[in-house]
């Protein structure tokens, strides 16, 4: 992709100025260098303090992480840099609904904190799909969510951060997107390859300051130069493109102005682009899967100390996720308003002078934004911004990724295989990710008329409303079984494919040029389509589940929200799987005595650099081994920060009603 389709409109004054001409000072060049040292000396540093040497320390922190941690490293999860350009592109194209999105999550953090988390800390499980294992018994539930997990994180998240933060990059360096993309995953890798999850979590609570500290300058430049808030309002509704007709053809009038419903987030059932109904109730399905069910998200809670971190990490998280709407969607909308002829673009061969795709150039207003406005120095300090958030949602995506194929996919590919080997498998996996993530980029880049954002809403309401139908039943539902939670997978998923696949054999299409594909499968908004998708699924795991012998209450206890106070002893349903991984770890400590005695300069720094070179601990006795199983899945909490997270939550969920009122 050649660069000069990414200038800023000339300006009548001077010759223009290439965006990535701006970059080229000491100032923000120093800035980024400064940025980058210092991320890699936290990395460092949490590499060599913490445990990564054995499973548990690399994929869950030996479950040590104190509340402000988990919740920066939340939020930083859940913001990538596909936010900064997906939410402002959006709100650029449609005003503040989608905000809503966010605020959704503040009811769900709750839920995770205060419902999902105890439940799974209790089962004593590391990944989602080992829950499930334990709920159900049998491999094929857990072998086919890990599988589909894995295919979600490759086409929403992986590919969709990957792509945004290669057009942040490609306007500011004025590098080939492609090799954009090459340098922002050489540097991720690096560090999340070698450094586990501690590494991950700290870097993570690192970058959401600068995150923040960067996009709260940002705001504060755009608000004061379009004039404050209510000239915010006047001025967005008149952003309206000069070019609007090419050729013979007019471009029709809804195609550029803004819509009259902008600042509005509860809009039209029928004609509204996000539908009110769709965002109360499709949404909160698909947040659902996403808040308490994903691994990514999971993972930071279950690493926390005691279930009062997990709930004040949530809370904290909660509070973080009122802002995209002012960080992020309001400058999108303000970038709309200073730069209307570039954000703006509806005729075809315009946009693509400004940003290389025909079907609208929203997804470059926050980067434009950023490149035009801030001064030298700051501006660097945006960029490595843009590159901290989409490495810290990459990062945290990789190493959940990694864990999720090694512990769930290729432990039942070999049986006995070492520690070592486990974690070597984990890495290499990480590099085919990101292969296949980069072929899918081009597919990203012209999907939902160029709107990022809804690229990734629709195609997890595609997939995710089953798994969290099955997750929400498999917890509040104890006569659910596993013919019926694998039935209602499987008819979900491919009614859900069904659609995804039809909506991309014909094209999303644009305003401009709208997608033929018939009306009964394209014409279901995607969140009613998330709606009826999960009743569906809910309706089919009942149906199998009532005709198919019920699961025993021996086999359930503290895996369900009626028995999680039982004290009784459970049998695992997965109990002879677990009598292998005994005789794994068996024949693991007889490997590693043999292979202590010498190892040349070149094999200890590579052992040091993947964390394999700690020294096994002595082995525990049977009773220390209980021991540490009982605080592992002990949720007990003090009285006194028990009510001071419990009235915190109450505060939060008064607050997620009155911002939706406020702006409905």
């Amino acid at each position: 992709m050649d660069s000069s389709t990414w200038s800023p409109p000339a300006t009548a004054t001077a010759e223009p100025l290439h965006a990535y001409e701006r970059i080229r000072n000491a100032a923000d060049i120093s800035v980024i260098v400064i940025y980058f040292v210092v991320v890699m000396a936290v990395g460092l540093w949490a590499m060599f303090s913490t445990n990564r040497g054995t499973v548990g320390g690399f994929f869950l922190a030996g479950r040590s992480m104190v509340w402000w941690p988990i919740g920066a490293s939340l939020f930083a999860s859940n913001i990538g840099s596909g936010h900064f350009v997906g939410l402002a592109g959006t709100g650029a194209a449609a005003g503040i609904a989608t905000g809503g999105f966010e605020w959704n999550a503040l009811i769900l953090v709750v839920l995770l904190g205060w419902v999902f988390v105890p439940i799974y800390i209790k089962a004593g499980v590391v990944t989602m799909p080992e829950y499930l294992r334990k709920r159900f018994g049998g491999q094929r539930i857990q072998v086919y969510l890990s599988v589909l997990s894995l295919v979600l994180y490759i086409f929403t998240k992986i590919s969709a951060d990957i792509f945004s933060g290669a057009i942040f990059i490609n306007l500011a360096l004025g590098l080939d997107l492609y090799l954009a993309i090459f340098i922002l995953l050489a540097i991720t890798a690096l560090y999340t390859i070698t450094g586990g999850l501690a590494a991950v979590i700290y870097t993570d609570t690192l970058q959401t300051v600068i995150m923040l500290l960067g996009s709260f300058i940002l705001t504060g430049f755009a608000f004061h130069e379009v004039g404050g808030y209510s000239a915010f309002v006047t001025k967005y509704m008149n952003a309206i493109p000069t070019v609007t007709s090419y050729g013979n053809t007019t471009v029709k009038k809804e195609c550029y102005t803004p819509r009259a419903d902008s600042f509005h987030i509860f809009r039209d059932p029928l004609k509204g682009d996000l539908p009110w109904p769709g965002l109360i109730f499709g949404l909160t399905i698909i947040s659902l899967w996403y808040w308490c069910t994903d691994q990514v998200i999971v993972q930071r809670c279950l690493s926390a100390k005691n279930m009062s971190h997990v709930k004040a990490g949530c809370i904290m998280c909660g509070y973080m996720k009122l802002l995209p709407m002012f960080l992020m969607v309001m400058p999108g909308m303000i970038s709309r308003i200073l730069f209307t002829e570039k954000v703006a673009c509806t005729v075809p061969s315009e946009c693509e002078k400004y940003c290389g795709t025909k079907v609208g150039c929203t997804n470059i207003a926050y980067p434009t934004l950023v490149v035009e406005l801030m001064p030298n120095g700051l501006r660097g300090l945006m960029l490595s911004v843009m590159l901290a958030s989409l490495m810290s949602s990459l990062t945290s995506i990789f190493n959940s990724a990694s864990t999720l194929f090694t512990m769930d996919i290729y432990t039942k590919i070999r049986k006995k295989a070492s520690e070592k080997e486990l974690m070597i498998a984990g890495r290499l996996f990480m590099l085919v990710l990101i292969g296949i993530s980069i072929a899918w980029v081009p597919i990203v880049q012209s999907a939902q008329s160029g709107q990022l954002f809804d690229y990734i809403q629709s195609i997890t309401s595609y997939l995710g409303p089953p798994i969290a139908a099955v997750f929400l039943l498999a917890i509040f539902c104890k006569r659910v079984n596993e013919p019926g939670a694998f039935w209602g997978l499987i008819i979900g998923f491919l009614i859900g494919v069904s659609r995804m696949i039809t909506e991309f054999a014909y094209g999303t299409g644009s305003c401009m040029e709208p997608s033929n594909c018939p009306t009964i499968i394209c014409g279901v908004h995607y969140l009613y389509f998330a709606i009826i998708l999960f009743v569906i699924t809910i309706i089919v795991i009942l149906a199998v589940s009532l005709f198919t012998k019920p699961i025993a209450d021996v086999h359930l206890y503290r895996l369900c929200w009626s028995l999680r106070n039982s004290k009784e002893e459970r049998i695992d349903l997965d109990a002879e799987d677990e009598d292998i991984q005994d005789t794994r770890e068996d024949a693991l400590e007889i490997d590693t005595e043999a292979s202590e005695e010498k190892k040349g300069c070149l094999r200890q720094a590579y052992d040091m650099f993947c964390g394999l070179d700690q020294q096994k601990g002595p082995k525990m006795t049977k009773e220390e081994e209980a021991a540490m199983k009982l605080k592992m899945t002990d949720t007990s909490e003090k009285r006194l920060w028990r009510m001071v997270v419990n009235i915190n939550g109450i505060i939060l969920l008064a607050v997620a009603v009155f911002c939706h009122a406020y702006f409905a």
